[in-house]
């Protein structure tokens, strides 16, 4: 048998419809893993081995592009008829909580014949960039158990550097898909705001920032898995324009020569650790010697300070709201001893913010989506930035008290600063594996596109995937 832990998605597919594995093996496999690189990620927090053996053996598995490939669902969002959801949340933990629909996502992904082995961890309503929920304690970083495997997407993240799957669900409101991604050596691709469907739960999460998505371990898979998930679904609100052509089929082209600019440092003038500076020096080296055009410019607007602000406005009143929402799902109001400080400390500048305060807010969040958006309207294709300005924390480093409630939160900003501008603005934006530091720690570096130009982001980051190949590096923990 073939390593499958080094095998992308798409191998491990094509194995199938090959009839050299079958799915049931492909699981059994991904299983085997699971339970012997688990324990020492802590990543799974939901595992559903028993219900993955009796789907890759059923004769009803969908005849999808991935027929029999295992995966992984995060915990928040993706919801699975009949499996626990608590978003981090000790409260639904205790609650016992599990969904009772599935949600459109989750319908893509089975259709397409993926085979989720169960749910992975996230922080708290998925606040962090690290994944150390109260509830369920820290998953760790495969290329470094003391270090950080990132948030909110920590658990997929972990899990497929490890790989224990090819691919896992991930969602993106700040930086949760692509932050993850640089922190655990992978593909992380935030889509354009509409691009894959919220429902039938939600017509959309954090008014319009979060995405969702998944993580990989290559730009074919990545593309493939966009093929998939994309699309309205009833009811939406609203939808991103469909491609001309398949995801896929476009990530194949060679996008000819780009104008691209480049931000050497963080945005509102933050530092950036030397060595993401030194990944974003690289891959614009790199761009430049594969014939694009690339330049030191960037958009004015990365440097207004008054957007963070309005962020962390527009998710604290999505934090009251959840627990509000949560406390009737259950039955019973949530307190502040059924969260973490944290939580509890952003649900209530949220519940101070009113309603006119929160329409202001949006309306400068979509003034400043305009903002970044001329930019690239002025002739740009792609910015290349940092995706983060520190290296991976270490375990414990970004956690608040009863003290400092705020502590975990004003850490983060280096985690955030140079990937939430475009949860604002809704715009595509990709971290790849492009650098390790001297201690062996993956620095991703990020690819900003127009709205709806993800075939822009799939074109490069292929250049830049051949140019650079990752896939020959394995962390130390690995299947």
């Amino acid at each position: 048998m073939p390593d499958l832990a080094v095998l992308d998605a798409t191998a491990q597919a094509e194995l199938v419809r090959r009839r050299e594995l079958t799915p049931a093996e492909l699981v059994d496999a991904a299983i085997a893993r699971l339970e012997r690189l688990n324990p020492q990620l802590n990543a799974v927090i939901h595992p559903a081995l028993d219900r993955a053996r009796a789907a890759a053996t059923s004769p009803n598995l969908p005849d999808g592009p991935f027929r029999g490939v295992p995966f992984l669902m995060k915990d928040i969002g993706g919801a699975e008829a009949g499996q626990p959801y608590h978003a981090g949340m000790r409260f639904l933990k205790d609650a016992g909580w599990k969904e009772t629909l599935d949600a459109y996502l989750t319908l893509r992904f089975r259709g397409a014949g993926l085979i989720s082995l169960g749910r992975t961890s996230t922080p708290e309503l998925a606040l962090l960039p690290t994944t150390e929920p109260a509830a369920y304690g820290a998953t760790r970083n495969p290329w470094n158990l003391a270090h950080s495997a990132g948030g909110s997407s920590g658990g997929s993240a972990s899990a497929v550097a490890a790989g224990i799957v090819p691919a896992a669900h991930a969602s993106d409101g700040g930086g949760s898909i692509r932050g993850p991604a640089s922190m655990c050596g992978l593909v992380g691709l935030k889509p354009t705001r509409g691009r894959c469907s919220f429902g039938p739960g939600l017509g959309e999460r954090w008014s319009g920032f979060s995405a969702e998505f998944v993580v990989t371990r290559s730009v074919r898979d990545t593309a493939a898995l966009l093929d998939v998930a994309a699309g309205p679904m009833p009811g939406d609100p609203y939808f991103a324009p469909p491609p001309a052509q398949p995801f896929a089929t476009t990530a194949r082209i060679a996008p000819g020569k780009l104008r691209i600019g480049v931000l050497h440092g963080g945005p509102r003038g933050l530092p950036l650790h030397e060595e993401c500076a030194a990944a974003v020096q690289n891959a614009a080296t790199l761009l430049r010697d594969l014939g694009h055009e690339v330049t030191d410019e960037y958009p004015d607007a990365l440097d207004d300070h008054e957007h963070v602000m309005a962020y962390v406005g527009v998710v604290a009143a999505n934090v009251a709201r959840a627990l509000d929402s949560w406390g009737q799902k259950v039955g019973r109001p949530i307190g502040p001893d059924d969260v973490e400080y944290l939580t509890w400390t952003m649900a209530d500048r949220g519940r101070a913010i009113t309603a006119a305060e929160h329409l202001a807010n949006l309306e400068y969040v979509h003034g400043f989506g305009r903002r970044l958006a001329a930019w690239w309207e002025g002739g740009y294709d792609l910015l290349v930035t940092a995706t983060q300005a520190a290296t991976p924390p270490e375990i414990g480093e970004l956690t608040s008290t009863a003290d400092e409630p705020l502590r975990a939160l004003m850490l983060s900003a280096p985690y955030g600063a140079c990937t939430l501008p475009f949860n604002l603005s809704g715009q595509p934006a990709v971290s790849l594996p492009l650098h390790w530091t001297k201690d062996g720690l993956p620095i991703g570096v990020q690819l900003i596109a127009p709205y709806a130009r993800e075939d822009l982001l799939l074109q490069a980051s292929t250049q830049l995937e051949q140019a650079a190949p990752w896939s020959r590096r394995k962390p130390p923990i690995h299947g």
